[in-house]
């Protein structure tokens, strides 16, 4: 027997484009900050190269900020997916207008294709 939540998860996870992008992310869960190494990242989320601190708590969301430049960044509310192999996955929960903006620019020059960037932003917009 097949498990469908796993076939509908990954199915989910085809609809974005996860985009390889080496970056360093500040974290925050109420007083606790950290620092992770960005892997790749999408607009249903972000996997980080580390295990979540003992400190944070997993069922809690996680305040991201991801440093494109000097005086750009995206910033979004994520909930914890999984945590294996050294690596997290994030799912995103919220994210501010500025943010979505600068992630579809983000998706669209690394996919080299505007349409399908503008395709997977409104799958998104439809999942809520």
């Amino acid at each position: 027997m097949t498990n469908t939540n796993n076939k509908n998860t990954a199915n989910e996870r085809r609809k974005f484009s996860r985009i390889l992008f080496d970056a360093h992310v500040e974290l925050a869960q109420g007083e606790f900050h950290w620092r992770a190494s960005l892997l790749d990242i999408s607009l249903k989320g972000l996997l980080l190269q580390q295990t979540l601190p003992a400190e944070v708590n997993p069922n809690q969301p996680v305040l991201v900020k991801i440093l494109l430049s000097d005086n750009t960044c995206i910033a979004m509310s994520v909930t914890v997916a999984h945590q294996h192999h050294n690596q997290t996955g994030l799912v995103c929960a919220s994210i501010d207008i500025d943010s979505v903006s600068h992630l579809r620019r983000l998706i669209e020059l690394n996919l080299g294709d505007a349409a399908a960037a503008e395709r997977e932003l409104s799958e998104l917009i439809s999942d809520y």
